[in-house]
């Protein structure tokens, strides 16, 4: 039957055979570069990289946000390092709750020595919070020297008879 065809069929075929090829290459890329931008997504967003535990005094817990409330608080830990700007100043560490109930227990233990264990994520989504750090569990809660309402060692007032 071929042996019948015209010129003109002839190059229809040859198009039509070039067209599922372009088509053929067009979809494998469009699936490759989907699979990839899922892959660096997942990767970015949900992959935590490093876990680990840090320790310092609760500065402050806050439920903050427009479009997503999320839980999000400040540790201080123990030393210190410089920058251009500001100069000396004291470690923080700036982290995000998902967890409710470990959100809860922090919001009530402002001033307190606490050891937090967390995930180190990549990158942070706008639900999860604002810091790559996500806070996920209290190891510890113990106050601390100078807890909010108390007056400092150096202040107290001796007692009368106590030496």
């Amino acid at each position: 039957m071929e042996e019948n065809k015209t010129p003109e069929q002839v190059r229809g075929d040859k198009k039509t055979a070039r067209r599922r090829q372009f088509r053929k290459i067009r979809n494998i890329t469009i699936i490759v570069v989907v699979v990839g931008f899922a892959a660096f997504f997942a990767i970015r967003f949900y992959y935590p990289f490093g876990k680990g535990v840090k320790t310092g005094e609760l500065r402050d817990m806050v439920y903050k946000g427009v479009i997503f409330k999320t839980n999000e608080g400040r540790l201080i830990q123990s030393g210190f390092h410089t920058t251009p700007e500001k100069g000396v100043e004291s470690n923080e560490f700036v982290f995000s709750v998902v967890d409710k109930v470990v959100a809860d227990t922090l919001m009530r233990m402002g001033g307190y020595v606490v050891e937090l264990r967390y995930k180190e994520y990549f990158g942070a989504l706008p639900w999860r919070g604002f810091s790559k750090y996500i806070v996920y569990e209290v190891l510890s809660a113990t106050p601390s020297r100078v807890s909010p309402g108390s007056t400092p060692p150096m202040f107290e007032q001796p007692q009368p008879g106590v030496e």
